[in-house]
């Protein structure tokens, strides 16, 4: 197999090995690169939000009958875990491919619960746990590599994914008001 052939699965669009190595030549040029990522919250209406993120079409959030919304969409805690979701699964897949590991099959599936009693704050207010206490993540996948190297491969992915990262260690968060707010 050639350097810049594409590493096949049989059910994920084949990444290019060459791609890959250049991105890892680059980030190994410039350790110290900072890229800001940006996303645009507009209320559309009732739970409903659409989030601009680079030039896509709008993601769009929304909260279950349960919680008022229209159930068009995930919920913010939702869209969470598939970030976080998603972010384990390109680590895994990318270091799959780098160690020369072929996936046939990659499935997360990822749970968390939440007490939602205090509806955004607007009801019971006693103090107690805003958000996830846990996030259990169950990862399955078909590759042709004994248990010990698909482990290490989730293990790896776990420690250098952003959304992981950002998740489980403090965080700066600043959410300031501006003027009016544009649509």
């Amino acid at each position: 197999m050639s350097n810049d052939a594409p590493v096949l699965t049989s059910c994920l669009a084949p990444i290019s090995k060459d791609g890959l190595d250049a991105l890892i030549a680059a980030g190994k040029t410039n350790p110290a690169a900072i890229k800001t990522v940006k996303c645009r919250t507009v209320a559309e209406g009732r739970f409903r939000h659409l989030n601009f993120i680079r030039d896509l079409p709008p993601h769009i959030v929304d909260e279950p009958p349960t919680l008022l919304g229209d159930d068009t969409a995930p919920n913010p805690s939702e869209a969470l875990l598939a970030a976080l979701g998603s972010c384990l699964a390109v680590g895994i897949h990318a270091n799959a491919v780098a160690n020369g590991v072929v996936v046939r099959s990659l499935a997360l599936d990822l749970e968390a619960d939440i007490n939602i009693t205090s509806v955004w704050g607007t009801g019971d207010t006693t103090p107690k746990p805003v958000g996830f206490d846990a996030i259990r993540v169950a990862v399955s996948f078909d590759a042709d590599a004994p248990k010990e190297t698909l482990d290490a491969l989730i293990a790896h992915a776990q420690k250098w994914s952003p959304v992981a990262n950002t998740i489980s260690k403090p965080v700066a968060l600043s959410v300031t008001r501006t003027e009016k707010a544009e649509s």
